[in-house]
């Protein structure tokens, strides 16, 4: 599984680089300009009612009020459909910030991004959807189903192959051949009455952004989604689905967003990264504040109709939060996770995941 993931990062990279050479590369002159001035701000994002600080923040100027004084004259963010192809674009160099989910940066960082948690986001706020027609009361009624949701290495896919690893429920990656061997042995199973490695026996989980998740469930190409919000409510109030199990459910106060930091932002720029901490941690407040505000900037950005992200507000189990330490403790437990499914090589430790001194230093605590 890791040297999958590993070769699919590689891939990505390359993909991405050739997409945004132009800009980017712009940008690096900005900031090696022969002198440590940085001049340039670039964030990823995505299109996630979890991430909603990001762009509150964005919507009302506060990154490049804020950063002014550092030399910022420029901000500019990135959207990106989960949270895998930002740590691609982050290990390539294109990102100076990350908005994403506590668990992709785990991978990108055993294999050698050089970043660090800084602060906190919000907490659960996925559900598992299934269609109207399909039966739910146990874990186990999944078996024979197939269930969409973010690539290996996201918090939704880390969220939901535990979930299912705790109920006893086998499942596979869409796509997994089974060889002769497994089929001669499957044929014996069914003899004598063993369970077999037939596709009603396992769950199969389909990698796909939230756009086709949405697209596939609507369509019948899926049993259901496991994504973050407003999809489960978009899907919800067009009467497509119908949402089963929060992930709180599954993963009591489970970290899920974070705010990452690159290494070089951290050792050169130490005060503009505090700053950059108060700007998030004024942003949510202010959105745990206004959120009918909040909606319509989230609505503005992103396109979602507006009633639907104020019904994702109102049926969520999430919350959005700033503190980091607040999710150390279920971060380590998906590195664990992570290493337990072979995606990466070693246990990460909390030194190696994050930062928490700035935000310390910042809130006085």
């Amino acid at each position: 599984m890791k040297k999958t993931i590993a070769l699919l990062m590689v891939l990505l990279l390359a993909s991405f680089s050739g997409c945004v050479e132009g800009p980017e590369e712009s940008a690096m002159k900005e900031n090696e300009a022969g002198d440590a001035t940085m001049t340039h701000l670039r964030i990823g994002y995505q299109p996630s009612t979890h991430q909603i600080a990001e762009m509150v923040a964005m919507e009302k100027g506060w990154w490049k009020e804020d950063l002014a004084e550092f030399g910022i004259t420029k901000v500019s963010d990135s959207e990106f459909p989960s949270g895998p192809p930002e740590m691609v674009a982050m290990m390539g160099g294109h990102l100076d910030i990350a908005y994403v989910g506590a668990a992709p940066p785990i991978t990108a960082i055993a294999q050698g991004l050089d970043a660090k948690i800084v602060a906190a986001v919000q907490t659960q706020g996925s559900d598992l959807v299934l269609k109207p027609e399909i039966n739910y009361t146990t874990p186990s009624d999944l078996s024979g189903l197939t269930i969409a949701t973010f690539p290996p290495g996201s918090i939704q896919d880390t969220v939901f192959r535990k979930f299912l690893m705790d109920n006893g429920v086998s499942f596979e990656t869409d796509g997994k051949k089974v060889s002769l061997l497994e089929s001669f042995f499957n044929a014996l199973k069914k003899i004598f009455g063993g369970k077999s490695d037939d596709r009603s026996d396992y769950v199969v989980i389909k990698e796909m952004g939230p756009g086709d998740a949405m697209a596939a469930i609507t369509a019948g190409a899926v049993d259901g989604v496991f994504l973050p919000h407003p999809g489960p409510a978009v899907i919800e109030m067009e009467g497509n689905g119908r949402s089963v199990v929060g992930s709180g459910e599954m993963w009591q106060d489970h970290a899920c967003c974070c705010l990452l930091v690159s290494g070089e932002l951290i050792r050169e720029h130490p005060e503009m990264v505090k700053q950059i901490i108060r700007t998030h941690i004024n942003a949510t407040e202010y959105l745990k504040g206004n959120q009918n505000e909040s909606a319509e900037v989230f609505a503005n950005k992103t396109g979602y109709d507006l009633d639907k992200v104020k019904y994702s507000f109102e049926t969520w189990d999430g919350a959005w939060i700033s503190d980091p330490r607040l999710e150390i403790n279920s971060t380590l437990e998906f590195a664990k996770v992570q290493y337990d499914l072979g995606n990466i090589d070693t246990m990460l430790t909390k030194e190696d995941l994050f930062d928490t001194r700035f935000y310390n230093e910042v809130t006085g605590e």
